[in-house]
């Protein structure tokens, strides 16, 4: 009889799941393993909106495997150690996985196949976190894209693979003990959003996934931007793996709106083949400009608690501790007005983001927040949103103003993005924290 652990990291589905598929055809017995990484949750235990959505996504994950015949085997330690540890119980003679990019990803397998390699265990990294995974597209005389739009044009073109089929059946060792998923309060000393209503799981994601086709992918592309509008929200699926980037580019790319929708996988996958090549962009500069950044942690504060005095900001920031989540037009516009306006590190605010949104991801998080600071792959660092200008044009009726910011709901649009001093203290509202045609001189005459 053979054996064959196969360990869920960023990839808690069963179906299109080429790691989970490989384990089962080749082993007898498997035994499907998650670890909590006491190395991650060290750094996590502020992130309770995706700690919350991670624990939902394997309790799913569990019954899924449970349908077939399976159980999600659950401990927690030290990542490598303890795979091989379960391996050595289970009498496994080979190990799965998918592939991921990240540095910490990276030290963590090769610590895994050092482990496994003492014991004669075998390690096989497998596709399956992209659509198109970092590396198989490069450009002549380099290793990868530093620039979008030359990417996205090899990444149309660059060969799909075959979808893996949900396996049927999945048996476990007798020997192995299952173990439990823990409380989110054993996990995190802080609370999660009051309005987070994702359930996480790949039964949840499909589901979402289907409503967003039916009731607006066709509207995708000329609604994408409207800050009131809907959106899909599949980001944290996708970022967990409950739901397959290929398998979903794939069912969307003939579908009316799917164009649109399907770029912005591309930029996915953009941004973590920069990720595999550069591993420390995940903390530093992609394109050092030498910045020397103020320190404010008044004004860090206010723009984290939405109180900034600019209304789209302040809305879009409200909407992330309640949420933990953001349009993504509106997470261009807070970055930039932390990174431009008040000329504060990017880092600061990428860390923010990482505490509370169900979809923060290494490579998107990092490298986007770079996009707009002008230190990343964009080569225009000139780049900058002005708050009211873009909150009239992106919420021109003043509705996700209004949501968010209930203290200007009685105003009328013309007025909601930029209302007067007077208006500002009859409403308890603050006024703005900095000028915003003065900030951005200064900002420009720094990069001169």
């Amino acid at each position: 009889m053979t054996g064959a652990v196969l360990v869920f990291t960023r990839d808690l589905r069963v179906t299109d799941h080429p790691a989970l598929a490989a384990a089962v055809a080749g082993a007898d017995r498997v035994v499907p393993l998650f670890v909590f990484d006491d190395a991650l949750l060290a750094g996590c235990a502020d992130h309770a909106n995706r700690l919350g959505f991670l624990l939902e996504s394997l309790a799913d994950l569990d019954r899924n495997l449970r349908h077939r015949g399976g159980a999600l085997v659950v401990r927690r330690g030290r990542w490598a150690e303890t795979v091989a540890a379960v391996t050595r119980e289970a009498g496994a003679g080979a190990i799965h996985l998918s592939a991921d990019v990240s540095g910490y990803a990276a030290r963590r397998q090769a610590r895994l196949e050092k482990e496994a390699a003492a014991a004669g265990v075998s390690v096989h990294a497998h596709p399956g976190l992209f659509v198109v995974e970092p590396g198989a597209v490069r450009p002549p005389g380099g290793s990868f894209y530093q620039v979008f739009t030359p990417y996205y044009r090899r990444w149309q073109d660059a060969p799909r693979r075959a979808r893996a089929a949900a396996p049927r059946e999945i048996r476990l060792p007798g020997r192995i003990r299952h173990g439990t998923l823990p409380e989110l309060g054993e996990l995190t000393r802080a609370g999660r959003g009051p309005g987070v209503g994702l359930a996480g799981g790949e039964s949840a994601g499909r589901a979402a996934l289907r409503a967003w086709v039916r009731d607006h992918l066709a509207d995708y592309e000329q609604t994408r931007d409207v800050l009131a509008g809907e959106t899909s929200r599949l980001s944290p699926y996708l970022h967990l793996g409950c739901l397959s980037p290929a398998a979903v580019a794939a069912h969307l790319s003939a579908q009316p709106g799917g164009e649109a929708f399907v770029r912005q996988l591309a930029w996915r996958d953009f941004f973590h083949q920069v990720l595999a090549a550069r591993p420390e962009t995940a903390s530093a500069d992609y394109r050092s400009r030498g910045d020397r950044w103020h320190t404010d942690a008044g004004a860090l504060a206010a723009w984290q608690a939405g109180q900034t005095g600019f209304p789209v900001v302040d809305a879009a920031m409200r909407q992330l501790a309640a949420e933990g989540f953001m349009h993504n037009r509106a997470r261009m516009i807070v970055a930039s007005f932390l990174t431009k306006d008040l000329y504060l590190d990017w880092r600061a605010g990428a860390a923010h983001f990482r505490q509370h949104l169900l979809d923060g991801d290494v490579a998107c998080n990092q490298l986007n927040w770079q996009w707009v600071a002008g230190t990343g792959t964009d080569t225009s660092p000139h780049r900058v949103f002005s708050p009211v200008r873009q909150g009239q044009r992106f919420d021109p009726d003043g509705a996700y103003v209004r949501r968010w910011v209930p203290e200007l709901a009685g105003l009328p649009a013309r007025e909601i993005h930029d209302p007067g001093a007077a208006v500002r203290r009859a409403c308890g509202y603050p006024p703005p924290l900095v000028d915003h045609a003065e900030a951005v001189a200064a900002y420009r005459a720094r990069l001169r």
